[in-house]
């Protein structure tokens, strides 16, 4: 499964700056993909833990809300890791686990279609009396005697 953001929506979200500051963690000066790589599927798989519960996955789309949620986790993780966490990142990812939790309650939606729920075996009858059914038992006290 694809990650909601990459690469290049972080360098528009933060700009280079940013991400060579978070990622850089030999201290060469340089962007570290796989740093970014591996944040951003790390963040990916934190949103789905909620998406799941709303929606089918994979996402047949990637809402642009996604995309920019993905890269608030990603980029706090990734500066969380080497100590360069601010408060302006911690409050943005607690701003995305915030609105995903809402997302997972279903108080906003990404305006995909949600998972049809199906109830197997569940018939509701209004004003009705409930009835439940089963198969005959298998093992009864007159079947089981003389085996114990």
């Amino acid at each position: 499964m694809a990650n909601y953001a990459v690469q290049a929506d972080l360098e528009k979200q933060f700009g280079l700056r940013e991400l060579q500051t978070s990622s850089d963690r030999d201290g060469r000066g340089e962007i570290d993909v796989d740093v970014i790589t591996k944040a951003l599927t790390d963040a990916t798989e934190e949103i789905n833990s909620y998406v799941s519960g709303q929606y089918d996955l994979p996402l047949t789309t990637t809402p642009g809300r996604l995309v920019t949620i993905c890269g608030d986790i990603a980029l706090y993780k990734m500066s969380a890791d080497i100590g360069v966490a601010t408060d302006e990142k911690r409050k943005r990812y607690e701003d995305a686990v915030k609105w995903l939790t809402l997302l997972a309650t279903g108080k906003v939606d990404l305006g995909l279609p949600a998972v049809d729920v199906v109830s197997a075996d569940l018939t509701i009858v209004a004003g009705g009396d409930a009835t439940t059914e089963a198969n005959e038992r298998l093992f009864t006290r007159t079947k089981l005697e003389g085996l114990l």
